[in-house]
């Protein structure tokens, strides 16, 4: 274990199925087989854990985990009021929500003042109520948090909101958003120098995956006098790519957009005189 690099993720659950693909995704093979907690891969000098979310940045702020997919919520709610040893190293844009405030629907306009508030992330709201000057008071609860304002727990909760269906069928309103929320990638500060060199190119290989999602490549081809305005239209490109044609007057345009290429682009692309458009989906990106 000194010379294998120990990835965390949760151990069940839609993060930790995303988190699977990423690793794989990365190059990092490896099975996990029923409810077993280890794996380890078979082609690069890495183990991966399946933990509990909320044992996560604990376990590479102690080094018991080198590398770890998390919830932002969950790293912050955890290392907020902590000393510890971990690093955010990357965003991974998915696992999207967002922590907020909500109550019932016919308290919308609820200020927050002298009220009790349940939630599971009691650092969080307490440092947004300290930070906006707010006196009320914050019950720490696990589960159930939507029910405490019907049975007289609590006046609202704080509680992670995705589509905001969980709110509405339990008669909630969403009134304020604290937090937005993502999986991101860690890091323990204190790496042994063994395995710095594993881990950064664990690093550069997830964010190589994660530039590709909305990357895209673009090919077309257009008039020579149209270059310039067609080269302006491509989003995120640096340097397109300017290939001659058999037609002295034409040339092929690649690019790597990494940035959405939406149908209003290619559209515009088209009235500058852009034709044989093409637009293919990026599976990996190393700059």
């Amino acid at each position: 274990m000194k010379n294998r690099l120990t990835i965390a993720i949760q151990k069940s659950g839609r993060l930790s199925d995303q988190s699977k693909d990423l690793i794989k995704k990365s190059g990092i093979n490896f099975t996990a087989k029923g409810d077993k907690l280890l794996a380890k891969s078979n082609n690069l000098p890495i183990d991966i854990l399946f933990v509990r979310d909320d044992d996560i940045p604990s376990l590479v702020s102690n080094g018991d985990a080198d590398l770890a997919i998390v919830g932002e919520n969950v790293l912050v709610e955890k290392t907020l009021y902590k000393k510890n040893n971990t690093l955010k190293v990357l965003d991974l844009g998915f696992s999207k929500c967002r922590l907020s405030i909500a109550a019932p629907n016919n308290k919308k306009n609820m200020r927050l003042a002298n009220k009790k508030i349940a939630t599971s992330y009691p650092n969080i709201l307490k440092k947004y109520l300290d930070d906006n000057n707010i006196k009320a008071s914050v019950t720490n609860i696990h589960g159930s948090v939507e029910l405490t304002p019907y049975i007289g727990m609590s006046d609202c909760i704080c509680d992670l909101v995705s589509s905001g269906a969980t709110l509405e069928a339990n008669n909630l309103n969403e009134i304020k958003v604290i937090m937005e929320s993502q999986a991101v990638l860690i890091k323990n500060k204190k790496l042994s120098k063994n395995k710095i060199y594993i881990a950064e190119k664990v690093i550069s290989r997830m964010n190589g995956v994660i530039n590709a999602v909305e990357s895209k490549y673009v090919m077309l081809n257009a008039e020579t006098k149209n270059v310039k305005d067609i080269c302006k239209l491509l989003p995120g490109s640096e340097s397109p790519t300017i290939i001659p044609l058999e037609d002295n007057n034409k040339v092929a345009i690649h690019a790597l957009c990494q940035e959405p290429i939406f149908w209003e682009t290619m559209e515009k692309l088209k009235n500058k005189g852009a034709s044989s458009i093409l637009v293919m989906p990026v599976e990996k990106i190393l700059n």
